[in-house]
């Protein structure tokens, strides 16, 4: 996620980081080729009794631009989701560690027992969503029989949710929490439990195929074929002016395409390293443990991962 500091509106005209235009560079460089082919072949073809007109554009520019429209809410949607389930899973958490200092308040190293399954439990659905290696995060924060475990299941996040409704349970069964408050903390791991299954939902369910394949081919047809419908009217104009229009359509598309997947490592996307850190060291402080783990900060590109 692209986290910068306040700017001048103008400026801001001319960032690079963060924006889409990197990534639409070469296809805004094919409009500006095809509006040099119009420029070079509009006599030519002009001959033939060839001529578009900008109506019909005017008419499909509206439906590609309401359906755009349409595409980007609904991948905004779910980053919106995505980032309420982060923050649901940060107040669960916190939620957890604070019940059971309250509930036993002289037993520090359960506190840090219970905390590091948290946050082991943060960092592994991190890597589950990215899609890596959560092994030297997991052996740094578990202890080593739990991470033997974990690390070898082919599930290893609910594998922690498991191991750490056992150490609940066993608590409840040494008689040490009462049914009451033994309820009170499990409604907490079923936070969690609902967490992990809405990630779930949201990185296992893409937005149809068919849907993202028929706008595309839309807006990259459209953008194509514009220049020929600009160039009886704009002549040695076309390139700029069908850049320009090219340049707000693509741009829509190639967004929609970061928000669908807000767990990945993109400039708009969820800054998971950063709130797995901030989980880290919030619940450490909450147990009082020093020194905490430095504070995850943006990049000099500003882009915090």
């Amino acid at each position: 996620m692209i986290i910068r500091p306040n700017q001048h509106w103008f400026l801001r005209l001319f960032d690079w980081r963060g924006s889409v235009l990197s990534k639409i560079t070469f296809r805004l460089g094919l409009n500006v080729l095809m509006s040099i082919i119009a420029i070079v072949f509009y006599q030519w073809y002009e001959q033939f009794g060839i001529h578009l007109t900008v109506a019909p554009f005017s008419l499909l520019g509206i439906a590609i631009a309401i359906f755009l429209g349409f595409r980007n809410n609904a991948g905004y949607s779910r980053f919106v989701e995505a980032r309420m389930l982060w923050g649901t899973l940060l107040i669960a958490e916190r939620t957890l560690l604070r019940q059971l200092q309250n509930l036993l308040p002289e037993e520090k190293a359960l506190h840090r027992h219970i905390a590091r399954y948290l946050i082991a439990f943060a960092w592994s659905l991190k890597h589950q969503l990215r899609h890596t290696d959560a092994t030297a995060d997991l052996y740094r924060i578990l202890p080593k029989p739990a991470f033997a475990e974990v690390n070898a299941s082919p599930m290893p996040t609910n594998r922690i949710l498991l191991l750490l409704g056992h150490e609940i349970g066993r608590l409840r069964q040494a008689g040490r929490l009462s049914d009451i408050t033994y309820k009170m903390l499990d409604n907490k791991l079923d936070e969690l439990a609902h967490v992990l299954g809405g990630c779930e939902r949201i990185a296992n369910t893409p937005v149809p195929f068919a849907y993202t394949l028929i706008l595309q081919r839309t807006v990259y047809l459209f953008c194509s074929l514009l220049p020929f419908a600009l160039v009886a009217d704009l002549h040695y104009m076309t390139p700029f002016v069908s850049v320009f229009i090219s340049y707000t359509f693509l741009s829509w598309d190639s967004l929609a395409e970061e928000l669908e997947d807000p767990f990945g490592t993109t400039a708009n996307d969820l800054p998971l390293s950063a709130i797995c850190n901030g989980i880290e060291r919030s619940l450490m402080e909450m147990n009082d443990q020093q020194p905490l783990p430095a504070l995850h900060k943006p990049d000099r590109h500003f882009n915090l991962t």
